[in-house]
């Protein structure tokens, strides 16, 4: 029986040693974005890349980009513990195998704006779950700054936010059905009613619209800022940016 015991705390010794060592080494992001995408979104992809190149040189992690989305493959992605899309999705049926398996099985992501970007005609049923149900429904425009509320300030993605702060120019997206009505999906950011009516030629002028938020069945956070090269000029926001990317790569 004692030797049973040995066993025991042995086991579960190794096992947190397993999952100290793990949380501890670097960890591994591979960014993907289009380069022949709408203009404003080739801008934002590319602030970002610099953005989070920075970020990974001070937090001393491993950042890989690629315009090519070829390249994602489950060879490419074997130790990748982050995905970020900055601008577009896959659409070849390989890519998107391939992203799905390595969500199924455990995998971080951030989608930026277009990357959640979806209709009638994307013809992913995955991706439509996995956004939580929602479809674009429309848009504000032109691109204008924005109130925020911060939903649960105690969540370990908003603790070092305001309770509300000025989100720089963007275009907004209003999503349907409501991604904060299907069971499973948290929001941590939503528009402001201050803000309302919002835009000029294309308007939201009602209702609840969702910024970020994340389906918790998998380790995955929908951005809705990404449009333009204003996104990285608030401090407050660049924060949520960077703890938003060590929650997906899996750590704290």
């Amino acid at each position: 029986m004692r030797r049973l015991c040995c066993s025991l705390v042995f086991l579960a010794l190794s096992a947190l040693l397993v999952t100290a060592d793990d949380t501890a080494r670097p960890f591994r992001v591979l960014a993907f974005y289009s380069t022949h995408a709408e203009a404003d979104h080739v801008e934002f992809a590319e602030q970002a890349v610099r953005f989070y190149a920075e970020v990974a040189s001070r937090r001393h992690f491993t950042l890989e980009s690629s315009t090519n989305w070829d390249d994602l493959t489950p060879q490419r992605l074997k130790g990748v513990d982050a995905v970020l899309f900055f601008n577009e999705t896959p659409h070849a049926p390989a890519q998107r195998t391939a992203f799905e398996n390595y969500m199924d099985n455990g995998g971080g992501w951030i989608g930026f704006h277009a990357a959640g970007y979806n209709d009638a005609g994307t013809g992913w049923p995955w991706f439509v779950r996995f956004l939580g149900g929602a479809i674009f429904q429309g848009n504000s425009w032109p691109p204008l700054p924005a109130t925020v509320e911060v939903d649960d300030r105690n969540d370990l993605l908003t603790r070092h936010l305001p309770a509300r702060f000025v989100s720089p120019d963007n275009e907004w997206y209003s999503w349907w059905p409501d991604p904060r009505s299907t069971p499973g999906v948290r929001v941590l950011l939503t528009l402001s009613p201050s803000n309302y009516p919002i835009g000029m030629k294309e308007t939201i002028t009602s209702g609840d619209v969702p910024v970020v938020w994340t389906n918790t069945r998998y380790r995955m956070l929908y951005v809705n800022m990404g449009h333009g090269d204003k996104i990285f000029t608030e401090p407050v926001q660049n924060i949520f940016f960077e703890d938003a990317l060590v929650w997906a790569a899996g750590r704290r």
